[in-house]
C-alpha cells in the first residue's frame, strides 16, 4: 500500500523558515516526479514546486521562486521543501504528490498525480 506522509508544518512568523518532508512508502519512487501543492482556506489547490525523476529538474510557482527549494533523496524515498522568507500568504495546507512521468499533463497540473499525502498545515503570522 502506497503512503505519503508529510511532516514539518507549523506556525512561524513572517520572514521565518520551515522545512517540509514527505516520506513515501509502499514502493520505490525513484523514477517518479514528486511535487508540492497547497490549498489555502476558500481557495483552490495550487501548484508550489516539483522535481522530476530524471535529471532532478525543478519547477516553481512564480510567487515562491527564489524563496522555496525542492529536493529529493531517492535512497530515502523522500522529497523536501525548504521554505524561506515566509509570508502570510503562504499560509495553507501543503500536500506532497507523486506521479509517473507524463506527456499528458504538465508537471504543475494536479490531475497528473496519482498519489497524495494527507497534508500538513503551514501558518505564517504577520
Amino acid at each position: 500500500q502506497v503512503q505519503l506522509v508529510e511532516s514539518g508544518g507549523g506556525l512561524v512568523q513572517a520572514g521565518g523558515s520551515l522545512r517540509l518532508s514527505c516520506a513515501a512508502s509502499g514502493r520505490s519512487f525513484s523514477n517518479y516526479d514528486m511535487a508540492w501543492f497547497r490549498q489555502a482556506p476558500g481557495k483552490e489547490r495550487e501548484f508550489v514546486a516539483a522535481i522530476t525523476w530524471s535529471r532532478d529538474n525543478t519547477y516553481y510557482e512564480g510567487s515562491v521562486k527564489g524563496r522555496f527549494t525542492i529536493f529529493r533523496e531517492n535512497a530515502k524515498n523522500t522529497v523536501y521543501l525548504n521554505m524561506n522568507s515566509l509570508k502570510p500568504e503562504d499560509t495553507a495546507v501543503y500536500y506532497c504528490a507523486v506521479r509517473a512521468s507524463s506527456l499528458v499533463y504538465a508537471i504543475y497540473n494536479d490531475r497528473g498525480y496519482g498519489y497524495w499525502g494527507q497534508g500538513t498545515q503551514v501558518t505564517v503570522s504577520s
